[in-house]
């Protein structure tokens, strides 16, 4: 079964194109793997009857999830189209909500809504939690990942770029108006290294970001990246235990659980 797909705003398709072309996700995204894995560990019922994960992707944990939970129905939201080939292979019987996890109707009556690194991409993406209230059955869990402000802080204070991250503040707050409940936020940062600025932006690519933002259009030429580089190095420049040269790039995640009651 899979309702019908929304129309997507120009900003959710360029959202789209950036993860098209990331066709090497699964290599690359070790900390989206990890933070996949922590998700699991936090989650409350295993047996849960309905289960939605929003924004699934390239199914990174729905692969984890079929093995850890045991459910009667499984639905699953992803943007677009290409993603449904390798869902529909994962999850057979799953129903699958093709579109816009904003503007479709995601039906209700859940025991658990669950998304991995998928929330920051929404247009307002504290929306998630009253949406998701909405959604619970009584006793259900709210469980998702997303990250702070202080993610790819270097791209950020070098170029004045990137998503706009809530403040966990901001999402506490949220939260309690929603009227959820046993609520948990936690944070957690995360330091990869790269021997050079340019492969930096060669992860960022691979990973299905891009500091070419579709809030903030960037545009590069050969003296912006040669400027770039240079101040990366200048600024956030250092060396890995073997002594070589590197640079650092700052992942900052936060996971969110809370209850129905």
């Amino acid at each position: 079964m899979c309702p019908s797909s929304t129309t997507l705003s120009s900003r959710k398709q360029r959202i789209a194109q950036h993860f098209a072309h990331a066709t090497h996700y699964e290599q690359h995204a070790r900390i989206q793997q990890q933070v996949c894995q922590q998700l699991l560990t936090r989650i409350m019922d295993t047996t849960p009857a309905q289960v939605l994960e929003v924004g699934a992707g390239s199914g990174q944990l729905t692969r984890l999830l079929k093995t850890q939970l045991t459910t009667q129905a499984w639905h699953i939201n992803e943007l677009t189209e290409a993603a449904r080939p390798t869902l529909r292979e994962l999850l057979p019987d799953a129903t699958l909500y093709i579109g816009d996890a904003e503007t479709m109707d995601l039906s209700a009556d859940y025991d658990l809504i669950i998304s991995a690194n998928a929330i920051q991409w929404f247009d307002n993406p504290l929306s998630f939690v009253t949406q998701s209230a909405a959604q619970l059955n009584t006793g259900g869990q709210l469980l998702f990942s997303t990250f702070t402000p202080n993610n790819f802080l270097q791209i950020k204070t070098l170029l004045g770029q990137g998503l706009h991250y809530p403040s966990i503040l901001e999402w506490q707050q949220t939260l309690n108006d929603a009227g959820l409940t046993d609520i948990e936020l936690h944070t957690e940062r995360f330091e990869l290294h790269f021997d050079s600025p340019y492969a930096v932006l060669k992860h960022m690519k691979l990973t299905g970001v891009s500091t070419n933002t579709p809030d903030a259009p960037f545009v590069w030429n050969k003296a912006r990246l040669a400027r770039f580089i240079e101040d990366y190095w200048a600024a956030f420049g250092q060396q890995n235990t073997a002594n070589n040269d590197c640079v650092p790039l700052t992942y900052e995640v936060l996971i969110i659980s809370a209850k129905k009651p």
